[in-house]
Parts: C-alpha cells; structure tokens; sequence
C-alpha cells in the first residue's frame, strides 16, 4: 500500500517538516453536460510553463525565504498588488473572499480547486484562496483531500458573509421559474426557501456560473441563486434577496501559499494538522486528550477515509473490516508556543502520519 508518511525529528521541525504523500491521480470531477465549462486561462498556462522547464533545464528558480507573520499582515495592509487565484468565475463567493484578504489584489478565476492549487504550486499566482467549510452546508471535502495531495501552505484564513439572492433576467417574474440553478452547497443553504418556492434544483460548478450562464442563454424559466454582484456583473434582476436559511450564514475559506509563514505569538494563531492512527480501543481519545492536557482548545475535526486502503481486515477471527482514517484538526494554538510543540511531540508517539499543514493569523472579523 502507497502511504503517506512523515517524520518529524524534533518540535522546532514540525512546521517546517518535508513529507511525502502517497503518489496518487486525484479523482476526476464530473462536469454536467448541460452546462460545459470552459478551461481557464491556467489550462494553456500550465501547459506552456511545463514546456518552458523542459527547454529550460538549467534556469534556476530563486525561491523566497518564508514568511513572518508581520509580513502578512503587512502585506495585506499596504495594498501589495498579489496575484491570486480563486476557484469561479467573476462574481462568486470566491472572489469576494480573496478581496477581503487582500483588498488590492489581482483576482485570478480558475475552473477547478485543483487548477488553483496548480496555480500557486507553477507560480502563476501568489496565493489560492479557497473555501473549506460554511456554517450552513458543512466541510468541502474537496478541498480537504487537495490539501494532503498538494505541497502548499495554510497561512491564512478568511471568514466571509454569504447572502445568497435568486436571480433571473429581466422581464422574468417568480411565478415563471420552474428550476434554480447554482453550486451544490448554495442549493443547500438554501433548501427550505426553494422548496417552499417549488423550484427544482441542478447543480453547476459554482454560483457566479449559474448566473452567467442563466443570463448567456437568456432563459426565462430558470434562475440562479448567486450573490448580488454576480447579478450586477451579468445584468440579472434580483427576485429575492438573503433566501439562505439561516442569517447566519459564514463561510470559511483558507489562504494557501508556496511557503509557510514563521508563527508568531503576538496575535491570536491557529494550527492546521492532518494525522492517522493505528486501530485500536480509546486511540482517538489519547490523540485529543494531548490537546486537552494542555489547556488548547479545538476548533475543528474531520475525518476523510485513507485514500488506496479505505478497509482493512481487522484482528480477529470474524473477517470483519473498518476504515482507516486521517483526521484533519484545528486548533487555537501557534507552533510558536512550547505547548503547541509538546502536545504534537506527544501525538506522534502513537500517530503512523502527522503533518502540520499550516499555523496562521484567526480572522477575527466575523467574532
């Protein structure tokens, strides 16, 4: 079995430790027929950068020193023109969410999260800003699994307020819906509304898509759930605004980049670690409870099944099996701090996989 694996020598190495995961294709995302999305720009990008370090074998990238936190935070009050990449077209969440980050940046759309990762990863960007949970709809699974798969850096995060609007062209009243179209987690969110609406529902790529494409085709008996700038962007009416179910409606996207910031202590910090363990009676609880014993306190848990070898035998004579894991956690602590160090030194006791994927700046816009 190709396993990811990692090992970390001393507490100090740990966010900076060099790992190797398992080698594997990412699974294909399936695209809808109906609606075919055209490749970005990155697509051709990437193709001819391939190329160019082919004929350019002896050309040396110089690459940057990792970051502090100060430069972050510098880097995004000064208004330092980056480039970077969302997943969407003009007008999504996505969008919206590398503003916030960096409010002068150039916003670079891609079609997939994984051409993102692919843009930083080829430095055709600086950073991917991409969504990793909303209070409403849950994790994005897809972007966790991208995370191991990918050698880039959490060093930052962003919290951003989703209201959801239905759109349609002009000229087209409630009554003459029959469908919505939007990204999956937006249909989601928005469930009671649109049922009680009588709408039925497909899924698209993303939100500002299914604007774009409702107004492109100039259809009359379908609308979009989309944000109010994508409707603005594509000349759509808004037919209802704020429909999510709940108000409190927030997601979570992170910032990722080629190198990992160097953690402070200044500002409050969060760490991101991804980590598997051998089955076994109360295995989970000792993994937590070095957390516990420390006084840190954890803000997110998540388990995604060990690509490869998703079942395996276990150790009786029934022929039963189970899943192996990899638990994705956050916690409110910066690998700055002894405690922090301590605690992953005491995980990897019993840990077969640990790899801290980032500790960076808590965005405390939305507390």
């Amino acid at each position: 079995m190709a396993t990811a694996t990692s090992i970390v020598r001393s507490p100090a190495a740990l966010l900076f430790a060099k790992v190797t995961v398992s080698d594997h294709k990412p699974t294909p995302t399936i695209q809808i027929s109906r609606f075919p999305s055209k490749r970005s720009c990155f697509t051709a990008l990437l193709s001819s950068l391939h190329h160019d370090n082919n004929n350019n074998n002896n050309n040396v990238i110089s690459h940057p020193k990792p970051l502090s936190s100060s430069q972050l935070f510098n880097s995004v009050s000064n208004g330092s023109r980056l480039r970077v990449a969302y997943q969407g077209v003009r007008g999504a969440y996505s969008e919206a969410a590398a503003e916030k980050a960096y409010p002068n940046c150039e916003a670079v759309p891609c079609d997939q999260f994984d051409s993102a990762f692919q843009a930083v990863e080829k430095w055709l960007v600086d950073r991917a800003v991409l969504p990793i949970e909303n209070s409403l709809g849950g994790s994005i699974h897809r972007n966790y699994d991208l995370l191991l798969r990918h050698s880039l850096h959490i060093v930052g995060e962003v919290k951003l307020a989703v209201q959801h609007c239905l759109v349609a062209n002009h000229g087209v009243q409630l009554e003459d819906l029959s469908r919505v179209l939007s990204h999956p987690q937006a249909l989601a969110q928005c469930e009671n509304t649109l049922t009680k609406i009588g709408l039925s529902r497909e899924a698209v790529d993303d939100t500002a898509l299914a604007a774009k494409h409702v107004a492109l085709h100039k259809l009359k008996d379908t609308g979009a759930v989309a944000s109010s700038s994508a409707a603005k962007i594509y000349g759509l009416n808004i037919l209802a605004q704020n429909i999510q179910d709940d108000c409190d409606n927030v997601t979570r996207f992170l910032i990722l980049a080629r190198e990992p910031i160097i953690p402070g202590i200044q500002n409050p910090f969060k760490t991101s670690i991804v980590f598997s363990l051998e089955e076994g009676p109360g295995v989970l609880f000792k993994a937590l409870a070095v957390f516990a014993l420390r006084q840190i306190n954890l803000t997110k848990i998540e388990s995604r099944p060990l690509r490869n070898q998703p079942l395996r035998a276990a150790d009786d004579n029934n022929g039963s099996k189970y899943f192996d894991y990899l638990f994705y956690v956050d916690f409110e602590a910066s690998m700055a701090e002894e405690r922090a160090q301590n605690a992953l030194r005491h995980l990897k006791e019993f840990a077969t996989f640990l790899r801290v994927l980032g500790s960076y700046p808590v965005d405390t816009t939305m507390m």
